[in-house]
């Protein structure tokens, strides 16, 4: 796994992945092929490629599938300007070349295509994540 390149935080905007309790709050992407490209939570339709990457290579790229957490703790990640729901943030999929283990992210947390694949088909909606 990969978190933010600005390490932990629980503020809008700030670019940080945000701690504490969290659950599932929707899962997107399932039946998508793996490298599945989404924006705004929708497969543009597009497969990731080195080529695509090329040609695009300021994108954040969000592959194969998307748990969107939710806090779950008013005041530290749920409401005002903590909500994680809010700054969409995401367990989801990313580039087999992203390293793993070293922050990089905008606020997420990256996993390899198949290990969210994986993942997106074991847990629920709902299900409680606990970031540390």
């Amino acid at each position: 796994m990969s978190t933010a390149a600005r390490g932990p935080g629980e503020l809008n905007g700030s670019g940080c992945t945000p701690r504490g309790l969290h659950r599932i709050r929707l899962k997107v992407g399932q039946g998508c092929p793996s490298g599945a490209v989404f924006r705004a939570r929708r497969w543009t339709g597009e497969i990731y490629s080195d080529a695509l990457a090329a040609a695009t290579p300021q994108r954040d790229w969000i592959l194969s599938r998307i748990l969107w957490l939710t806090g779950c703790e008013p005041g530290r990640n749920r409401g005002g300007a903590v909500d994680t729901l809010r700054r969409f943030v995401y367990i989801h999929g990313c580039p087999e070349t992203e390293p793993m283990g070293v922050p990089r992210s905008r606020g997420c947390i990256r996993m390899r295509n198949a290990d969210v694949i994986r993942l997106c088909d074991l847990v629920p909606v709902g299900c409680p994540v606990l970031i540390g």
